[in-house]
């Protein structure tokens, strides 16, 4: 039987309609408004760069343009909808996720010991009782609190001091939990002291966390290869999700497709059995700025298969090497990435520096007012009182 053809047009619909961006950014844009996006999306990646706006911001605000960063921080820290752990890189999971996290934190706890005490400095193992009955006296705190006369190092992930270090295994093997935030620096406490008793005391086996991470990836991505369902949690391994893959082919869960690149090869994937013949909308020709993590461009080998988009982030390129800029952000319109731009607040002013077309896209007059348009909206949400244009930035 010959396998079906998802066309590039209709997956890229199919992947931003999953990923929220098929749609106007409208809504409250907190509360339960805005658990939904988290819940739809899977989870936030969350990450310290400012240039701007924090990702985690950046990604709501651009499905929510209502959203405001208190409304997340009430999520996490006073309703506890949500929680922040690890999937590929620290993020904001729904609450409901918890349980299925339990399997994350064994194989965490089990890698982090083997590997960690080899190239960390210091025995941090020695530590994590202290830490652990730092906490459970004396309350929440923070890396800064713990590890007191130490060898402070350099600060640097690569060089925390064996307190800081115990710390960070406490919460990665679910110990503790994030209570919250100041500023940017997590604060800990003991997880039974944060999680809802619901969650915390929910149990699932090995083989529902499994199906259950490969099914709502699958739910999210649209279509995927076993390694990108892997990959989407990172909770299961590549042969666990190959597995899945192979007996929900079996039982007819799912089919197999072959999705079209924006260069026209073809791609062998899963879908759910119905994807074929799924009516979805055309995406709106809504110019958006979207973080460069944004969970759209986040597997970024995929971005460029579906979207012709390529894209590396130059924090740590040399200035004189970077062929864009430090941190600039991807623009998309409808379904087509247009260009990326380069951003920054300073002193109340949204700087822009230059905006680089993709090839083949004009910037014509209606264009180049949707983009204007945007900014001034982004401004207004970075808390900006003006947008200052730097001379020829539109390259």
């Amino acid at each position: 039987m010959s396998v079906p053809v998802l066309s590039n047009a209709a997956a890229r619909r199919l992947f931003l309609t999953k990923h929220g961006l098929s749609g106007r950014p409208s809504g409250p844009g907190k509360g339960a408004d805005l658990k939904g996006v988290i819940d739809d999306l899977g989870f936030v990646q969350v990450d310290s760069v400012n240039t701007f706006a924090r990702a985690h911001d950046l990604i709501l605000w651009s499905r929510r343009q209502q959203y405001r960063p208190k409304a997340l921080q009430h999520l996490l820290h006073r309703d506890r909808q949500v929680f922040e752990h690890w999937t590929h890189d620290a993020s904001v999971i729904p609450i409901e996720s918890f349980a299925h996290w339990r399997l994350r934190f064994a194989r965490d706890e089990a890698r982090m010991a083997a590997r960690w005490k080899e190239w960390r400095r210091g025995d941090f193992l020695s530590k994590i009782d202290k830490v652990l009955r730092r906490i459970t006296d004396h309350g929440c705190c923070n890396s800064g609190q713990v590890g007191e006369g130490e060898d402070r190092g350099s600060g640097g992930w690569w060089d925390w001091h064996p307190s800081k270090t115990a710390l960070e295994y406490l919460w990665r093997s679910g110990q503790v939990s994030v209570v919250r935030r100041d500023g940017f620096t997590k604060v800990y406490d003991l997880t039974e002291r944060v999680i809802p008793a619901e969650h915390l005391n929910r149990r699932h086996h090995p083989e529902e966390t499994i199906d259950w991470c490969c099914s709502g990836a699958l739910d999210r991505l649209g279509f995927a290869t076993s390694g990108e369902l892997a990959a989407f949690w990172d909770v299961v391994t590549p042969i666990e999700a190959k597995a899945w893959c192979a007996a929900a082919l079996v039982d007819g869960r799912v089919i197999e497709v072959d999705v079209e690149g924006v260069d026209g090869k073809l791609r062998r994937s899963f879908a759910w059995v119905d994807t074929m013949d799924a009516k979805v909308s055309d995406v709106p020709s809504r110019l958006r700025i979207l973080s460069p993590f944004d969970p759209a461009l986040r597997d970024r080998k995929r971005a460029e298969r579906l979207f012709g988009f390529h894209y590396r982030i130059e924090i740590f390129v040399p200035a004189p090497k970077r062929k864009y800029g430090y941190y600039v952000f991807p623009v998309i319109e409808g379904d087509r990435i247009i260009g990326r731009i380069d951003m920054k607040r300073e002193n109340g002013v949204l700087v822009v520096t230059a905006f680089w077309p993709e090839k083949g896209v004009r910037m014509g007059s209606g264009r180049v007012k949707a983009l204007t348009d945007e900014l001034d909206r982004a401004a207004r949400f970075g808390g900006c009182e003006e947008v200052r244009y730097a001379e020829g930035w539109i390259r």
